[in-house]
């Protein structure tokens, strides 16, 4: 069988492996390999952030996952959109910038997680980021890779929702990546000059014609290779054939949530007996692979309107739509250069709370039943997402071939508290939408319908539509604990020359949209891997 032999070896190039593939590279004097189950990011409305409808859920894009039937959601199936593609979700996703509530990283690092409070975080937030939007204040930067900006001219709707939520004397927030991003107004997003800014465009693509880089796409990665409790390489299957990659280092696994667990469960590792039952022989016995596993689930109130103002397909705006296209070819900007969902909030579910629980986000456009679809006709709508569910589930697999999918199973609504808490955000989305602010649209309420009011209907509705909004996390736990899988340095619990670098990691999973903080993680993994000094830690006031 060939093989190939490098200093590293990166298991996917989605947003943790094309950061840590620039920096590990940075010296020439080592080799780095970055393997990709994909094909490169060549589709071209990949580049164009209104037209997140045709990546997210795009066959050609994804993993095609979807949840195991959810026993409180009415034994649906959920799916779970994944980017199998150069970029991997950064090249697929909504393009949020959202670093999380600061509190969560202190909790972090309570627990034993050195290294890992917000202080200590903020300078690898900072060091990626590339922000003139926000140029004077102390929580942003200018200058890094990745570009991050203020949508400039947001839909009429996102307006009238802001104002709305003036009139109920709900607070405004003015920077989400700030010291409290309790409150609501304008999201930030990674998009540059009109273009969506992924992993690829920020961090691989300048620095990949590096001659100490390689990437390989198209290569499934079946099995991590272990000799006597240490990774020496990876087994992979690229357009078909086989062929073992070897590392000299180390071996770093950034599949995600759902691929890093699968992968390490392949390779021999995690609970001894799920592995014989899946026809593995057990190498390492580690109880927390795939479990914990946890996202944000939500529920939506949507209107439908003959008005035009939202984004949407009809013969009334068929003028309007071909202009605005013609403006975003012409010029780069207008409507198709935003990623649509352009304003929210965080906001807690009871007063008590010390930290808000719900993302409340406008979304100014008719909800597609079937994807890869411009929405037809108008509407508008705001999802309730429950940032601090209490249900948690866990990933298994069912063979040692690469090609079957795992069994994902996020247990969502298992806790009553949940459907409890998306109920309240549900109402206060029906406050939202029947303000004055929103007369002019003369809407009506499509899902659930303005007869459901009561608990238990509003209840059936968030068991019937509940879905997830694409942030898995903590699969792999870090944390020093039986059920952790990594230590504070990433590295897998037992294993030598294999550590773990994506959202798997995440301690607890964080309140709100999670890429800004994949980029942190591989940013801060860069260091610990070369040994680099961690940056000095920046005490600012912020919320906990």
């Amino acid at each position: 069988m060939p093989s190939e032999s490098y200093d590293f070896i990166i298991v996917g190039a989605g947003t943790a492996g094309c950061v840590l593939a620039n920096h590990l590279s940075e010296s020439p004097g080592l080799t780095v390999c970055l393997v990709e189950a994909g094909d490169r990011d060549s589709y071209p409305l990949i580049k164009v952030p209104a037209a997140v409808a045709f990546t997210v859920l795009n066959p050609k894009l994804g993993w095609g996952y979807q949840t195991v039937p959810q026993p409180y959601c009415n034994n649906r199936r959920v799916v779970l959109p994944r980017g199998r593609v150069l970029g991997g979700s950064s090249s697929t996703n909504g393009m949020v910038y959202f670093r999380g509530h600061p509190g969560d990283y202190d909790d972090w690092a309570a627990t034993g997680d050195r290294g890992w409070s917000y202080a200590e975080l903020l300078p690898y937030f900072l060091r990626s980021e590339h922000n003139p939007s926000f140029a004077d204040r102390p929580y942003h930067h200018v200058g890094g890779p990745m570009a991050v900006s203020s949508i400039p001219q947001v839909n009429p709707l996102a307006t009238a929702f802001l104002e709305s939520i003036r009139s109920l004397g709900l607070k405004d927030c003015a920077d989400f990546n700030g010291a409290d991003p309790e409150g609501f107004g304008a999201r930030q997003g990674t998009i540059r000059n009109g273009r969506r800014e992924s992993g690829v465009s920020a961090f691989l693509r300048p620095v990949e014609r590096r001659r100490n880089l390689k990437v390989i796409v198209n290569a499934l990665a079946h099995r991590v290779l272990l000799e006597q409790h240490r990774a020496i390489g990876l087994q992979i299957e690229r357009d078909g054939s086989p062929l073992t990659l070897t590392a000299r280092r180390e071996v770093i696994l950034c599949g995600g949530s759902y691929g890093s667990p699968a992968l390490l469960l392949r390779s021999g590792i995690g609970p001894v007996g799920h592995l014989k039952s899946a026809g593995i022989q057990p190498i390492h016995e580690l109880a927390g692979v795939g479990q914990g596993l946890r996202d944000h689930p939500s529920a939506e109130i949507q209107m439908v309107t003959r008005d035009t103002t939202s984004y949407g397909v009809s013969w009334p705006k068929m003028f309007a739509n071909a202009l605005t296209l013609l403006r975003y070819l012409a010029f780069r900007n207008g409507p198709i250069a935003s990623n649509l969902f352009e304003a929210h909030g965080f906001f807690k579910s009871d007063p008590v709370l010390p930290r808000p629980d719900l993302q409340i986000i406008m979304v100014p456009a008719r909800r597609n039943e079937k994807p890869l679809a411009l929405p037809r006709g108008h509407g508008y709508g705001v999802i309730a997402a429950l940032v601090r569910p209490k249900s948690f589930g866990s990933i298994r697999i069912v063979s040692p071939d690469a090609r079957d999918k795992p069994l994902i199973d996020l247990n969502l609504l298992a806790d009553f508290d949940d459907v409890v808490r998306i109920r309240t955000g549900l109402r206060l989305a029906r406050r939202i939408l029947n303000g004055k602010d929103f007369e002019r649209y003369h809407a009506t309420e499509l899902k659930p319908g303005s007869h459901a009011d009561t608990d238990q209907q509003l209840d059936q509705h968030i068991r019937q539509t509940c879905a997830i909004v694409h942030h898995p996390t903590s699969s792999c736990r870090m944390g020093d604990d039986a059920g952790a899988v990594v230590d504070w340095n990433l590295k897998v619990h037992g294993i030598e020359g294999l550590r773990v670098v994506d959202a798997s990691i995440c301690p607890t999973l964080p309140a709100g949209n999670t890429n800004a903080i994949v980029v942190m993680i591989a940013e801060k993994a860069a260091d610990l891997i070369l040994g680099r000094p961690a940056p000095a830690a920046l005490p600012l006031p912020h919320a906990h």
